[in-house]
């Protein structure tokens, strides 16, 4: 019988291949993925990828600037709002972090809400900014061999290994976010 991991809420699960499905019929577009044990990823990664805090906190530490939200693509149901988007430091716009949201809006607060889709705030600075109790619970580290949409959002060679994430993020204990979050090969 599978257990739950520690701390992991039974039934819950985040997916890279449902969060790529939401944007790319084929995933070696975007990359190959597979999973991979935290000890077998490099230290630098580690520090970005393995934490329960939010990525938008995390990589305008690591690179020293804050981050601006560029979101590619978008759509909306009556239940998910799910976006596809990259983070980009402030000064020298470098795209540090590519990600996929799938956020379920019933157990986001109306003003939150309201500003999270008005897309001008990466989502980590949005839920912050309105004290949203919230926990990050961390699913799986990735490793990554860029595909050509990863590769040309990164400005590197088709092929180039780089490290991801997959975490639910629990909005007054609700599982409300999944995300996909995949940081700049180094």
């Amino acid at each position: 019988m599978n257990e739950p991991p520690p701390n992991r809420r039974p039934g819950v699960c985040v997916s890279a291949d449902s969060l790529i499905a939401i944007y790319y019929s084929e995933p070696s577009e975007l990359g190959r993925f597979h999973i991979c044990d935290p000890n077998e990823v490099p230290d630098a990664y580690k520090q970005l990828l393995s934490h329960t805090n939010h990525m938008t906190v995390t990589v305008e530490e690591f690179h020293g600037d804050s981050v601006d939200v560029e979101v590619l693509r978008s759509n909306t149901d009556q239940e998910h709002y799910c976006r596809e988007i990259l983070l980009r430091t402030h000064h020298t716009s470098l795209v540090v972090q590519y990600g996929i949201v799938r956020l379920s809006m019933r157990f986001l607060p109306e003003a939150p809400r309201y500003e999270i889709l008005q897309q001008k705030k990466p989502l980590g600075r949005v839920l912050i900014e309105h004290d949203v109790l919230r926990k990050i619970e961390l699913f799986e580290l990735i490793l990554i061999e860029c595909g050509p949409a990863l590769a040309n959002f990164f400005s590197v060679p088709c092929g180039t290994a780089t490290y991801g994430r997959t975490a639910i993020l629990y909005c007054n204990n609700e599982p409300a976010i999944e995300l996909l979050e995949i940081v700049r090969p180094m």
